[in-house]
């Protein structure tokens, strides 16, 4: 690159070439084995540019996440149309193409950004995707001031979508398809359990399921075996039944 051709770049279209540069690499190492010069390479840029825009390696990479961030709270917005359960895996999905697109980088955005960096921005970034979550099903259920086991339902669910999609990324050892309905699943379950304790959470489930077809993904198959044998509640082993 020359140095004419530099020049043509305004200073926010430099800055988006290189955090562009940054969450690539991001996307496919650990961001502590990312240095300015990895980032320089990338952007085809020398290195005192890199720090002509950023005063440090801490700096971009905030820059870098906090985009990161915002393209995830993008992906939650969701049209408020037709079951609740098929909205859901269409959020799981976009989710885990981010999950899978970002690889490192979305897990080290979860576990708090390097180890030599100070968390303080980097969580503030968490807590905002979090709380956009948050809002957003709130949406969805059409519940203005939910009840506290309802927000304990969906806060738990959030970390449930969270640790599941680190330990994903950990060997992909499940398919990453049937994560995604289990997550959906897990969602209904975690709302009939808390429905047992609390009625407006009751009410607010049966106005759910009413809306979800016979095939909905918020229908938890019920006594779908895992392997050849199972263990009843009481501790006995009995066969299992036909796959359903």
């Amino acid at each position: 690159m020359t140095t004419g051709e530099r020049r043509r770049l305004s200073v926010e279209q430099r800055r988006e070439q290189l955090i562009a540069a940054a969450l690539d690499l991001f996307g496919h190492r650990p961001p502590d084995t990312v240095s300015l010069d990895d980032i320089a390479r990338a952007a085809g840029v020398s290195r005192p540019l890199v720090y002509h825009y950023f005063t440090c390696k801490q700096s971009l990479y905030e820059a870098a996440l906090g985009r990161a961030a915002d393209e995830l709270t993008a992906l939650m917005d969701e049209p408020r149309e037709g079951p609740l359960g098929r909205r859901l895996l269409r959020v799981m999905r976009r989710y885990f193409d981010f999950v899978e697109g970002y690889g490192p980088g979305f897990a080290a955005l979860l576990r708090g950004g390097p180890a030599a960096a100070g968390s303080g921005p980097t969580c503030a970034m968490i807590d905002g995707v979090r709380r956009a979550a948050y809002d957003r099903l709130l949406e969805h259920l059409g519940v203005p001031e939910p009840t506290p086991r309802l927000e304990l339902v969906l806060r738990s669910w959030i970390s449930l979508a969270e640790s599941t999609a680190l330990l994903w990324l950990d060997g992909r050892r499940v398919p990453r398809a049937e994560l995604e309905l289990q997550l959906v699943h897990a969602f209904s379950a975690l709302t009939s359990v808390s429905a047992a304790y609390d009625a407006p959470t009751a009410a607010l489930l049966a106005r759910v399921l009413a809306e979800e077809p016979a095939d909905g993904p918020l229908r938890v198959p019920v006594g779908r075996p895992s392997a050849p044998d199972r263990v009843s509640p009481a501790g006995r082993r009995r066969p299992s039944g036909p796959e359903r």
